[in-house]
Formats: C-alpha cells, sequence, structure tokens
C-alpha cells in the first residue's frame, strides 16, 4: 500500500460529528468577509498585535521563555538582555517569517521548496541551527512533551527514520497540492490531514512544531479563511496544549497499523479553528467594536451614544467630520448592526440599537 493511498484510507474514519463544526466555521467565514471592511488602520493594528501574540505562543510551546510585553519590546529594537540569545533569535525569526505570510499570502506557493525556504527563515538567526536550518533531518528525531520551564516531560512517539524522510514528505506534499486543487475533501479536513503526518514525519531536526503553525496560517488563508491574521491561531493552541498534544499522541500513535485513525486530532484542530472564526466575527459585533474602529469612526460613534437619534448634518457639526465620510461611517456601523435608519430622505436619522 502506497503513503498516498493511506493518507486517503485514514480520512475514511473522520467523525461525522466534525461536519456541524466546519458548516460553522463556513458560515462564520462568510460572515467575516461580508463584513470585515475595516479601516487599513485598524487591521494593521490588530494584526500587529496578532504578530505578537503568535510569535509568543509559538515559541512558548516550544519552550521559549519570553512574554508578549518582552517580544513587543525586542520588535521595537529595545534590548532585552535577560533572555537566553536562542530565545531572542528564535523569536525574532518566526514573528517576520509570520509577518511575511500575512502581508505575501496571495503570492506564496505551497511546496517542498517552499516549506525548506520556510524552515530556512524560520532559523536564521539561530545561530546553533546554522548547519541544519532548510535541509531535512540526517540523524533521528523525537517528538517531546514540553513543560513551562522547557523541559521534556516525556516522548510522545517515534518519528519517520532519517532516510525514509525525503520520500515522505514529497509524497505528503504532492498529495496534498493534488487534494487542494481538486477539491478532494474539504479543505479544512485535507490541511488537518496534512499537519498532523508532517508532525509525525518531523522532517526537520528543530522547529518542526513552528513551521507546521506557519504552514497552518499559510494554508488556511490561501484557501480563504481570510480572518487568520486578526486572531491568534497559535495563541488557542498554547491554551490548550495538554488537549493538543493529546490529540496529536492518540492519532499518531494508530498510524502505520491497519486501521489509521484521525478522529482525535481532527476533533481537536476543527474546534480550534471554529473558536478562531468565533472571535474573528466577534471583533465585528462585540462590545469590542470600539478596538476596531478607526479615530474617525470612533468619533461619530461616541456622538452617537451621547444623543436619542441625529440626522448625517447633525452628526458632521458635531464631530468635525465631513458630510461624504459620515455616509461611510453610518453604513459601516450599520453592517455592524450597532445602529438603525429611521425615516427616509432629508429626515432620515439614526440612533443606537
Amino acid at each position: 500500500m502506497t503513503n498516498t493511498h493511506k493518507l486517503d484510507l485514514r480520512l475514511q474514519n473522520v467523525p461525522q460529528d466534525i461536519w456541524k463544526d466546519i458548516a460553522a466555521i463556513d458560515e462564520l467565514k462568510g460572515r467575516w468577509t461580508a463584513s470585515a471592511s475595516l479601516h487599513p488602520q485598524v487591521l494593521s493594528r490588530l494584526k500587529r498585535s496578532v504578530l505578537i501574540t503568535s510569535t509568543g505562543a509559538s515559541t512558548r510551546i516550544e519552550g521559549a521563555a519570553l512574554s508578549d510585553k518582552d517580544i513587543e519590546k525586542l520588535m521595537r529594537g529595545l534590548s532585552i538582555e535577560k533572555f537566553k540569545d536562542r530565545d531572542v533569535q528564535e523569536v525574532k525569526g518566526y514573528f517576520e517569517l509570520l509577518q511575511n505570510i500575512f502581508d505575501s499570502w496571495q503570492t506564496l506557493t505551497f511546496s517542498e521548496s517552499t516549506i525548506k525556504h520556510f524552515h530556512k527563515e524560520l532559523l536564521k538567526y539561530v545561530e546553533k541551527d546554522e548547519q541544519h536550518r532548510g535541509n531535512y533531518k540526517t540523524i533521528e528525531n523525537k517528538v517531546h512533551m514540553i513543560n513551562e520551564k522547557g523541559q521534556s516531560i516525556g516522548i510522545l512517539f517515534d518519528t519517520v527514520p532519517a532516510y525514509l524522510t525525503p520520500i515522505a514528505m514529497q509524497t505528503l506534499t504532492e498529495w496534498t497540492v493534488k487534494a487542494l486543487k481538486e477539491k478532494s475533501y474539504h479543505p479544512i479536513i485535507t490541511i488537518g490531514n496534512f499537519l498532523v503526518e508532517f508532525l509525525q514525519i518531523h522532517p526537520f531536526q528543530d522547529g518542526n512544531g513552528r513551521i507546521a503553525r506557519i504552514l497552518t496560517n499559510l494554508l488556511l488563508l490561501k484557501e480563504g479563511y481570510i480572518f487568520i491574521p486578526y486572531v491568534s491561531h497559535e495563541k488557542l493552541i498554547e491554551d490548550n496544549k495538554p488537549e493538543y498534544y493529546l490529540a496529536l499522541r492518540n492519532s499518531q500513535k494508530t498510524f502505520n497499523t491497519k486501521k489509521e485513525d484521525v478522529a482525535s486530532w481532527m476533533q481537536f484542530f476543527v474546534k480550534v479553528i471554529l473558536l478562531q472564526s468565533q472571535m474573528a466575527v466577534n471583533l465585528l459585533t462585540s462590545e469590542t467594536i470600539e478596538k476596531i474602529l478607526s479615530p474617525i469612526q470612533l468619533a461619530v460613534w461616541e456622538y452617537l451614544q451621547k444623543v436619542k437619534q441625529a440626522t448625517p448634518l447633525d452628526i458632521a457639526k458635531n464631530t468635525s467630520v465631513a458630510r461624504p465620510t459620515i455616509n461611510q461611517v453610518l453604513n459601516k456601523l450599520l453592517k455592524f448592526k450597532k445602529i438603525e435608519r429611521i425615516g427616509l430622505g432629508r429626515s432620515t436619522r439614526y440612533r443606537l440599537i
């Protein structure tokens, strides 16, 4: 039986109950795409925050010690000398690589050469990894569970032998590209299957978990889940780290048996994306609206909170916002379902819902 057959066969065991979650994700994806015409400055601010959060979470999962505040200082060029050089080097590489994904995902292609290039970029500042960055492993590695102190608390599973890694990665990447192109499965199922197999192969000497999370961001973005840069996937993994390890282990221990079973991993992976999509849509609908409005939009919003109702002319006079801009802001607040329109024509007024 070929590896390609194996990758397809295991998907016969995907539990039916996850389809409800996948349908919910796609509904939320549609709502984000339809509603998220946020001001570019707002999106930029959200993206910057997620870059810091995701970098912190992804490197802490692997045992780094920097907090989000430390990472923010580092990215502003401030010295944080109390940390090991390696922690700082790994953080800088992850931040820059993820930033590239968020900014350029539309022009990036998914391939084996891309994966190797990402690995090289991830570790480009890490001096100890200079010899193997961008290359598959040449010695055996095992997957360890890491605690908060960065210490191994046990081996999760053995990985694919080094001499089999190149063919395993070629097979996996080709299968993934074909499955996504031909829509053989729902893209979330295909991406989930890629990730659980990638982490089982563990193709690099170091950085496999971080590369897996980088690739998660890229693949989901390329499949149209464009809310990804505005809610941190990595943070949700960090917050559910025991469940993450357990789901991986439960699925991967069945690999290379007569009945491979990805149910445990798929349920975890889909739940994380569902939560991520819910949090993204909540940015548009919850009380955090103040955080995602531009200064001009915020001025209109705050004025409407002070009055029972107002015409666009009233709003323009009291906020010093240009009359044509008022219409744009009001349309945005209507989309967010934060205000309602009363009357028609010149007597049109607006009030909070």
